[in-house]
């Protein structure tokens, strides 16, 4: 009795989330894009919170980098997902990350998991909220 043999294709699996940034202020800039990922983080030193005074990168609310090329994908959240302002602050975010050479194109991708905390700051925010 001979065997068929399946001609379907197995089902590809998902892509590899990238690890998301320990609590502290952000991921560290590593692997063949660690120059551009810390001017990144410098640039996205100046876009701050609309409701608190800090800046995203102390706030904890850079999570990943994930490249394909020169394409750049940042995954990040905000401290509540509610926030009126989430669409501004991504074309802010993407823009601040469009200016650095070696980028050709950015995407700015809005996690919930894991949920934004005040363990995710860096400690410079940290002691400015009095949690140091």
């Amino acid at each position: 009795m001979a065997e068929s043999l399946s001609t379907e294709t197995p089902a590809a699996s998902p892509p590899a989330t990238p690890a998301i940034a320990p609590p502290g202020g952000g991921p560290v800039p590593s692997g063949a894009h660690a120059v551009e990922e810390a001017q990144m983080l410098v640039n996205l030193k100046q876009i701050y919170d609309p409701e608190i005074p800090m800046n995203i990168v102390d706030l904890g609310l850079i999570y990943a980098f994930e490249w394909k090329g020169d394409e750049v994908t940042l995954h990040m959240t905000l401290t509540a997902p509610g926030c009126p302002v989430a669409g501004i602050l991504a074309d802010e975010v993407k823009a601040a990350l469009e200016k650095v050479p070696k980028v050709k194109s950015a995407t700015v991708d809005m996690i919930w998991e894991p949920p934004w905390t005040p363990e995710r700051m860096s400690d410079f925010a940290k002691r400015q909220f009095g949690y140091m």
